[in-house]
């Protein structure tokens, strides 16, 4: 038995939300979260500002759910890809190729996400890291079996360069075709994760 087709009003505002949060983040990203009023929001999207209060509470809880979202998806998706691989390689390989995908469709969300997280309400900043932290460690573990007896301190650290390089796209994909840009960070972000260096045996204290 399938699941009953949502009504039409709630589709229409499950996709204007979308559609909020989707002008949001470019907006965020280009001006700033504090250069960006309710009212630009709702220009952004054909409406007045007053008029989104009745999809969010305000500005705050549009970028929340922006980024919930994206983490949430981060998340929910490597465990999926991770999960389904027949390897260790290939879990990397999808993994990286997932990210790539995001990166180079998304630098938007990229943006705001480095830069706007300290505005989120406390109690969803917390859930924000909680998410983002379980991705890293996904990643950690895959490249675990790949490096065996590697210490993890180190893994994470290169999990998370790796991501610095990955999530550079909103300054460093403008001159590239796509194709060129998605071998281009795969071949390095492989290479990083693959062949960083061991840890020193003082453990780098």
């Amino acid at each position: 038995m399938t699941d009953p087709a949502p009504a039409p009003s709630k589709r229409r505002s499950t996709e204007r939300r979308a559609k909020i949060l989707d002008a949001a983040a470019r907006l965020f990203a280009d001006r700033g979260f504090h250069g960006v009023s309710i009212d630009d929001l709702g220009r952004a999207v054909g409406t007045s500002g007053p008029a989104l209060y009745r999809h969010f509470r305000g500005k705050e809880a549009v970028l929340a759910e922006m980024l919930l979202d994206i983490s949430e998806r981060l998340h929910e998706e490597g465990e999926r890809l991770a999960a389904s691989a027949s390897s260790s390689e290939a879990a990397l390989d999808l993994l990286l190729r997932r990210h790539i995908d995001f990166a180079l469709d998304e630098p938007a969300l990229i943006t705001v996400q480095w830069r706007e997280l300290g505005n989120v309400p406390e109690p969803e900043r917390h859930e924000i890291r909680r998410l983002q932290r379980m991705y890293v460690e996904r990643w950690v573990e895959v490249l675990t079996r790949l490096r065996p007896g590697e210490h993890p301190v180190l893994l994470r650290a290169c999990v998370q360069a790796a991501f610095g390089l990955l999530n550079s796209t909103p300054y460093s994909a403008a001159e590239l075709s796509r194709a060129e840009m998605v071998g281009l960070l795969y071949a390095m972000a492989r290479s990083a994760l693959l062949s960083g260096p061991a840890m020193p045996e003082n453990g780098g204290a």
